[in-house]
C-alpha cells in the first residue's frame, strides 16, 4: 500500500501544487487547511507522514507539531515542515518541536518527493518516536485525554525554555490553546500551576549542574532562568535547606570519599 500523506497547508496555491505532485506519485493524500483541523485529521487518519506549513494563523505549525508529538497515537509520525523562511532560528524551533526535516518554499518537486521517500522508509525501519522521545513528567489523575496531550506538549516546551520563559498566554499559544484551559489542565494533571512546575524544573536542573559541572553559581542562576544569583540562592535554600555553594561542597566531599566515616 502506498504511503498516506497528510498535508496541513492554508495557502491554496501551494496546496494545489502539493496535491498534484503527491497524487501523481501515487500517494494517498489527505488535506487540512488549519492547525487544529490538521491535528484532528492526523488522529483520525494516522498518516505515514505529515507535511506541515509553519504559518497557519491562530495555531501555527510549531504548536501543531508539539501536540502531535505529545499524543501517543501520532508521536511516531514523521513531520516535515514547509516554510518560506530560511531562518536558522525557525528551523531549530521546528526540529526541537519534533519535526524530522524542513522543505523551503518555493519547493522543488523532486526534493519534496525525495524527502518524503527518505522519511517514510526510515519510519518503517525504526522504533516509534514515542519510545525515543525525552521523557516528561507523568500525567496523573482524571484528566481529559485532549488536555493530557496539551499538558505533555506544554511540559516538553517548558523544559526547553527554562532560561527565558514566555508569558503564560504565549506558552498556551505554543501548544495550541488558551491560558484558562492550560492553567486548569495543568493543575489537574500535575497538581501544580504552570509556574510552580517551572520553578521545580529549574531547581532540578540547577541541582544537576551543581553536581555534574564546575560552572559558577551566577552562571547556573542565569542558565536556569533566575533573575540573579541571590534570588537563585534563596529559592535553592528554600527547596533543599542549604545554599548552592554548601550543597556543591557536600556533594564533592561525598563523591571523593572524604565525607565517609
Amino acid at each position: 500500500m502506498n504511503p498516506r500523506i497528510l498535508v496541513i497547508e492554508d495557502n491554496l496555491d501551494d496546496l494545489g501544487l502539493l496535491l498534484g505532485l503527491l497524487r501523481a506519485a501515487q500517494y494517498h493524500v489527505t488535506l487540512a487547511f488549519e492547525g487544529m483541523q490538521g491535528y484532528q485529521r492526523a488522529l483520525s487518519v494516522l498518516p505515514d507522514l505529515i507535511l506541515l506549513d509553519v504559518q497557519l494563523g491562530s495555531v501555527d505549525g510549531f504548536a501543531v507539531c508539539r501536540l502531535l508529538k505529545a499524543d501517543a497515537a501520532t508521536a511516531d509520525i514523521p513531520v516535515i515542515f514547509l516554510s518560506a523562511s530560511n531562518s536558522l532560528e525557525e528551523r531549530l524551533t521546528g526540529l526541537r518541536a519534533g519535526a524530522v526535516d524542513y522543505v523551503l518554499k518555493p519547493f522543488e518537486p523532486e526534493e519534496v518527493l525525495a524527502r518524503i521517500d527518505i522519511h517514510t522508509r526510515l519510519a518503517g525501519h525504526t522504533a516509534p518516536a514515542i519510545a525515543q522521545a525525552e521523557p516528561v513528567e507523568p500525567v496523573e489523575g482524571s484528566v481529559d485525554p485532549a488536555d493530557q496531550v496539551i499538558v505533555k506538549a506544554a511540559v516538553h516546551y517548558l523544559k526547553n525554555h527554562l532560561a527565558e520563559l514566555p508569558r503564560l498566554a504565549e506558552i498556551a499559544r505554543q501548544v495550541g490553546t488558551h491560558e484558562k484551559r492550560l492553567t486548569k489542565a495543568f493543575r489537574q494533571a500535575m497538581g501544580l500551576s504552570v509556574f510552580e512546575f517551572v520553578r521545580v524544573q529549574r531547581l532540578r536542573l540547577a541541582e544537576r549542574l551543581l553536581v555534574e559541572t564546575s560552572v559558577d553559581i551566577s552562571h547556573i542562576a542565569a542558565e536556569t532562568g533566575f533573575s540573579s544569583a541571590a534570588n537563585f540562592s534563596t529559592a535553592f535554600r528554600d527547596r533543599f535547606g542549604v545554599s548552592p555553594t554548601r550543597f556543591r561542597h557536600r556533594r564533592a566531599k561525598t563523591s571523593d570519599g572524604s565525607g565517609a566515616c
